[in-house]
């Protein structure tokens, strides 16, 4: 294949990349925006693989059948819950391949027309430095965050004295080996940014609270990018610059709209330890609230939404862990049949990544003009009779606006408390993911619906119909 076919083909690889994030941007056109996104990904290998500096097929062939078959099992068989964790997961997968990639490269750069072993370019040094030093990054931070979504290291920022310092002083280390790798091709310098990057990956995940998971997913996902960005400056391969810029960027403009809607700074995201000023649950604010709770019954449920005008439906986490999306979707539908006004509020941050609310919903076929989000429909949960809340917790929590000391001060929330009324399923009366009690379910206009957010959801559509 001669370099201009090879240019046009990572050219058209690159438009399908930038149209499928285009699609994906919208409900509507997401599928095609997948297809899309396959179709670079397909144009993208082929074109590699048939190179003309290709002598060997046999690793890239079983690569791609041993990984073209890990991923279609995992896709046909992982959970729609499960979700944030696979993509956690596969962050650390693109981290690790940009830190093998670079380590190659430096022990045989006449591979790459870089060089030779001691006397490597300076400037394929620096990307290649860059490269492996994101994609360490990515790799271990990824790793504590799939660890914090599965609940296997638990949701509390793990603190420490000292560790912005020591995060600084590893950061100057990483930067002096980089420069000291570039002027010497020493060995060791090499050997001490990997190990220092992925030092740094785990201090910098470590320090943030379970309810900043979803940030973080966006934040790794854009690092990700970046590292195979620089990979692709090594490998002098334009389809990995172009592809690694648009993940890199893509997952920064994300990360920042995710920062807004959790009234984070971005600084902080980058430094590592947002949210992390709080070790535990905290109190309950609003001081003299009664503590007595009103519990209630699908029964009760569907004749308070039933003699409503108007119901606005908070879906969060519970939902997805039970699966109760087509039940909700079956319930709405007998709503609206009665004539009540339907509509679904979306915060920024529900579930465990960005988006996943939209996804199950999507999934259940709910039409997405009812969809809102959070800046679109909080000035109408006062003209609500009804907020049904199946299954979120901290981002419906008032203490975000009244408790300074709580983990998630300054989030913004959805104002469903401004509602007639508030049904709240929830199994039970633990602490949302942030470990923040809230206040909300001992309001006087809300009503607690113990019970798995499916039957409990299961229960009002029989009492409906």
């Amino acid at each position: 294949m001669s370099e201009t076919v090879t240019g046009f083909a990572y050219l058209a690889a690159a438009i399908c990349f930038i149209m499928a994030l285009r699609g994906l941007s919208s409900p509507d056109s997401a599928r095609t925006g997948i297809v899309l996104g396959v179709l670079g990904m397909v144009i993208a290998i082929l074109t590699t693989v048939f190179e003309p500096t290709i002598v060997s097929f046999d690793l890239i062939v079983i690569g791609v059948i041993v990984g073209g078959a890990i991923g279609t099992i995992v896709a046909l068989k992982i959970k729609m819950t499960a979700l944030p964790e696979l993509v956690a997961a596969f962050h650390s997968l693109v981290g690790l391949a940009a830190v093998f990639v670079a380590i190659a490269a430096f022990f045989a750069p006449e591979a790459y027309g870089i060089g030779v072993l001691g006397n490597i370019e300076g400037a394929s040094l620096i990307e290649m430095s860059l490269g492996a030093a994101i994609g360490a990054i990515t790799f271990s931070g990824s790793l504590i965050a799939f660890g914090k979504l599965q609940g296997t290291l638990g949701g509390s920022p793990l603190v420490f004295s000292g560790q912005h310092a020591l995060n600084a002083v590893l950061s100057i280390i990483l930067v002096a080996s980089i420069i000291w790798l570039v002027q010497t091709n020493y060995e060791l310098a090499f050997w001490i940014i990997i190990g220092i990057s992925i030092v740094l990956g785990f201090l910098i995940i470590l320090p943030i609270g379970g309810a900043d998971m979803p940030v973080v997913v966006s934040m790794l996902n854009s690092y990700s990018g970046w590292a195979a960005c620089g990979i692709g400056f090594t490998l002098s391969n334009t389809a990995l610059i172009v592809t690694g810029a648009l993940v890199g960027s893509s997952g920064a403009i994300l990360s920042y709209i995710m920062c807004k809607g959790m009234n984070r700074s971005i600084f902080n995201v980058l430094l590592g330890g947002f949210g992390g000023e709080v070790d535990g649950p905290t109190a309950v604010a609003g001081g003299g609230i009664d503590k007595a709770i009103k519990s209630g019954s699908g029964e009760d449920a569907a004749f308070i939404m039933k003699n409503a005008s108007k119901v606005i439906i908070v879906p969060g986490y519970g939902m997805a862990v039970a699966q109760a999306q087509h039940a909700l979707r079956e319930m709405c539908d007998l709503l609206k049949g009665a004539g009540v006004e339907v509509a679904y509020a979306i915060h920024p941050v529900a579930g465990r990544m960005p988006g996943h609310m939209n996804v199950l919903l999507a999934e259940a076929n709910v039409p997405y003009e009812e969809v809102f989000e959070l800046e679109e429909i909080n000035t109408e949960f006062s003209t609500a009779d009804v907020a049904f809340v199946i299954g979120a917790n901290d981002v419906t929590n008032p203490a975000a606006k009244t408790d300074p000391s709580s983990a998630i001060y300054g989030m913004p929330i959805l104002e469903v408390e401004n509602a007639g009324t508030v049904l709240f399923i929830k199994r039970s009366m633990a602490s949302g993911y942030a470990g923040v009690d809230n206040e909300l379910f001992f309001r006087d206009n809300t009503m607690m619906l113990f019970a798995d957010a499916k039957a409990m959801t299961e229960s009002i559509v029989q009492a409906l119909d």
